[in-house]
């Protein structure tokens, strides 16, 4: 996806821009963070990606199950589930959970300005397929491990990831209720 699509703070389309202009100038626009679960033995686990060393930023960090961007008339839930495909091959519904708008400069020179939407996923077994210029390597994460990760060795992950994974966190209760 080339063009990225702008927003205000409420989320209002103003426009939209190259992808890499909108880095460049640290342009807000739209992105998507997905989080997929499942229970192994009735513990809940969370499926994190290390993203390609050579991604334009936060390369071979650590990061939710997938995130993205949306197209200009693409809706967040469908611009979801079609870069789940892309990234890892699964097919599953998504739910939407809130959103969230952070800000973050790179050593490249590259800005991370993003009006973030947090979508979840419920796994179902089903084979996961890497595609290999977006994702290095996958990992299930029992809950508490990923809590202490993220305090002890904070370098290895997204910037985006904790401020995303504090509203996932308050709505746990909910993404139990989808093993239901």
């Amino acid at each position: 996806m080339n063009k990225l699509v702008l927003v205000d703070e409420h989320d209002n389309i103003i426009g939209t821009e190259e992808k890499m202009v909108v880095h460049q100038l640290g342009m807000l626009h739209r992105a998507f963070s997905i989080f997929i679960f499942r229970k192994q033995q009735g513990v809940l686990q969370v499926l994190l990606q290390k993203r390609q060393r050579n991604k334009y930023h936060s390369g071979g960090l650590w990061t939710n199950s997938c995130c993205g961007h949306p197209g200009i008339n693409e809706e967040i839930i469908f611009a979801g589930n079609r870069r789940l495909q892309e990234e890892l091959g699964i097919d599953i519904p998504l739910h939407y959970l809130d959103n969230f708008i952070y800000k973050s400069e790179f050593t490249n020179n590259l800005t991370e300005h993003e009006l973030d939407h947090i979508l979840i996923g419920i796994y179902k077994e089903q084979r996961i397929k890497l595609d290999p210029n977006e994702v290095e390597d996958i990992k299930w994460s029992d809950l508490p491990e990923l809590e202490q990760e993220l305090l002890a060795v904070p370098e290895n992950f997204t910037v985006w990831l904790p401020l995303a994974w504090s509203i996932v966190k308050n709505n746990l209760s909910f993404i139990n209720t989808l093993f239901k």
